[in-house]
């Protein structure tokens, strides 16, 4: 693959590449993927959605796709949910496609019809079989009742033409509506629906083939296909490739991965998930659509987050473009900083889904634990302080480090106190349990930015509240987190009874057996730290992981899973 000279002496040439799709060119192969910020449902966020992807172009996405919206009341993810099927709404949706418009971007509707994930009492499905993530039990579709569904996904892909869009992404994966017809484990029908696999693919190619006829060649399709859906009885990968194929055929633009069913017990997003784990499948697909001549680009996804392991995927042949979501959370500026070489300087995404898909479970809107600011763009303006001040910080965990240069950025006189010998606060135990390293990143971004900004960063610095008020600070911001609370247990004070920062830094000796109090996030760190060898953490090991799961190839084992064996701890005791 040859490309201009502009972009071989790029640091990152492939991923900064245009990509021709005929009737228009991409700016670079980086895809912003769909993701449920809550800034779809209700009109009154518009202004907000239109602005949260406005900045995201002006940061130089290729090409970005919006969250999920429902084409009829049947697909809504929950009641009142985000839906797309009326002109009204098509004119609301103007104001997010004319601010990205303005900034440069391109932007797709992803059209997501849920199935029976749905969470509410009108879901539908091609058999009347309950999810185990949804206490509703779908309504088995008649014959009528599926065209009305294909006409709902037309009519929904129309409007977005008419909104401004410059394209659809039409959900086939993650185990919703479209997803559900394709394999036995949902789809139970003996009609033209059902049974063969032809008949099961039907629905997929009506609405691929009738949406490409009703919006015209000049209007992205993008289909996303489940490569390897990791469940018993999903699609085997003579379906996958055949799907893929007739995709193609059907009119579809680019392919995008889906990795997993929403129900299966496989982690695919989780920050112990070693990062690209899923792009050998995609690389897998491409190579046999190429064997068959078909050139459609292929987008691969999940658990890449930064742009050197962006470029190898490219470089290998796994993918023509990649797909990342909360990459774009953490760092709305992503793209730009890798153009110019500052690749150091991105807020990497840790995959710790507490701000994000936690928030979005508990119906409010998502924003991302690194950077606040995602999905408040019109609330947190950070502008040039109108009068300079000097300002004490006293903390360096990431509220005091997000803090200091953030005022720093804003013109202001900065220092920035903590009593430890290094910044990170309680980052620096998490980034010690197996499975979260990629909360160091943090701390690179962080440390950094400290340099960048200027901020006087005064480590080893217990202080006070005289020593403050002699250094005449203008303001002083109390950043110091928080302390373990005391659980009042009679006994805890023995010397075999340890507190979990006693374990996680080593304080002193663990013994063979051990009981934990206490099982949240912190109690189940502190197991999965005492049961993994030291430098053994899977989340760094991809075929040690892929074992662990269960993963498997998918052109070996249908739905690419298998039971996984149970293995003994490896760490040992030390008493």
């Amino acid at each position: 693959m040859a490309y201009p000279p502009a972009f071989e002496a790029s640091p990152y040439p492939h991923l900064l590449a245009p990509l021709d799709l005929g009737f228009t060119t991409l700016k670079n192969r980086v895809l912003m993927g769909s993701m449920h910020t809550g800034l779809e449902d209700g009109r009154k966020h518009f202004a907000a959605m239109a602005a949260y992807f406005a900045e995201r172009a002006r940061g130089g996405v290729g090409l970005m796709v919006t969250g999920g919206f429902a084409p009829n009341i049947a697909g809504w993810t929950k009641p009142f949910a985000g839906m797309l099927a009326s002109a009204g709404a098509a004119r609301r949706h103007k104001q997010v496609t004319n601010a990205v418009h303005a900034e440069g971007g391109k932007i797709a509707l992803q059209i997501l019809h849920t199935g029976r994930y749905g969470y509410h009492p009108f879901c539908v499905a091609p058999s009347r079989l309950q999810s185990p993530i949804s206490p509703f039990t779908p309504r088995e579709l008649s014959v009528g009742g599926i065209e009305r569904q294909i006409r709902a996904f037309i009519r929904c892909a129309q409007l977005a033409r008419d909104a401004g869009y410059d394209g659809v992404e039409i959900m086939g994966s993650e185990g919703y509506f479209i997803n559900q017809f394709l394999v036995t484990h949902t789809n139970h029908r003996l009609d033209a629906w059902g049974g063969s696999y032809a008949n099961r693919m039907r629905l997929a190619l009506e609405i691929v083939r009738r949406t490409r006829e009703a919006v015209g060649p000049d209007f992205i399709l993008i289909y996303r296909l489940s490569i390897i859906d990791l469940i018993p009885d999903g699609s085997n990968w003579e379906e996958v490739v055949l799907l893929a194929k007739a995709v193609e055929a059907a009119g579809a633009t680019l392919i995008n991965s889906g990795i997993g069913w929403h129900e299966a017990r496989v982690p695919t997003i989780a920050t112990s998930v070693p990062r690209g784990a899923f792009t050998w499948v995609t690389k897998k697909l491409r190579t046999e659509l190429r064997a068959a001549g078909l050139l459609i680009p292929v987008i691969t996804s999940n658990r890449l987050n930064m742009p050197e392991l962006a470029e190898q995927v490219l470089t290998d042949g796994s993918a023509d473009m990649v797909s990342m979501a909360r990459p774009f959370l953490a760092d709305p500026e992503f793209v730009n900083k890798a153009a110019q070489g500052r690749g150091h300087e991105i807020n990497t995404c840790i995959a710790c889904n507490q701000a994000c898909l936690d928030h979005a479970f508990k119906n409010k809107l998502a924003s991302c634990l690194v950077n606040p600011r995602a999905g408040h763009e019109t609330g947190l303006i950070i502008r040039i302080a109108r009068a300079k001040k000097r300002i004490a910080v006293v903390g360096a965990g990431p509220a005091g480090l997000a803090a200091a240069t953030t005022l720093a950025e804003r013109g202001h006189d900065v220092t920035l106190y903590d009593g430890a010998a290094q910044i990170g606060g309680q980052f620096n135990l998490a980034r010690r349990v197996p499975g979260k390293e990629e909360f160091s990143e943090t701390l690179r971004y962080f440390t950094h930015r400290i340099e960048r900004t200027g901020v006087k960063l005064q480590l080893n610095s217990r202080v006070n509240a005289a020593g403050l008020l002699a250094q005449n600070f203008d303001e002083v911001i109390l950043a110091t987190g928080v302390t373990p609370r005391n659980p009042r247990i009679p006994g805890q004070e023995h010397s075999r009874v340890l507190s979990y920062i006693d374990v996680l830094l080593g304080r002193q000796p663990v013994g063979q057996r051990v009981a934990l109090i206490g099982a949240g996030g912190i109690g189940f760190d502190v197991a999965e730290f005492l049961v993994t060898a030291p430098g053994h953490s899977t989340a760094l090991d991809l075929p040690a992981w892929l074992a662990e799961w269960g993963v498997a190839d998918p052109g070996k084992v249908r739905g690419g899973v298998v039971r996984a064996p149970s293995a003994p701890p490896q760490r040992q005791g030390t008493r």
